[in-house]
């Protein structure tokens, strides 16, 4: 498991990553209602996923990055299946996407 420290870093980085999808998604001018579902979902998690990460009750961290992970990828699926969105947001969802996966990884947590 990694250090507090290191958590909060990579923690910060993911906060980044779904703030720049949903700055992405409002300048969007055709967003799919799941997309926007997905993020704001995202957004909303990662306001109190902090507190969860740093109670370092694995339950709860397990289950938390389990639902960014769901949410992020089905926003990653809506990007590949709806050809009309912007290179921007598709690249801020793949970003986030990513970062998801790392913080999955880095608290080594199975699928």
């Amino acid at each position: 498991m990694l250090q507090t420290n290191d958590i909060q870093h990579r923690f910060h980085l993911l906060e980044q990553a779904i703030g720049q999808a949903a700055q992405a998604c409002s300048a969007e001018p055709y967003i799919p209602g799941e997309l926007r579902d997905s993020i704001q979902r995202l957004d909303r998690q990662s306001d109190t996923a902090r507190e969860v990460l740093l109670s370092q009750d694995q339950l709860r961290i397990h289950k938390l990055v389990r639902e960014m992970e769901r949410l992020a990828e089905r926003a990653r699926q809506v990007c590949i299946n709806v050809p009309r969105l912007s290179a921007h947001m598709r690249s801020a969802v793949n970003y986030m996407h990513g970062q998801v996966m790392e913080l999955k990884r880095d608290l080594r947590i199975s699928s």
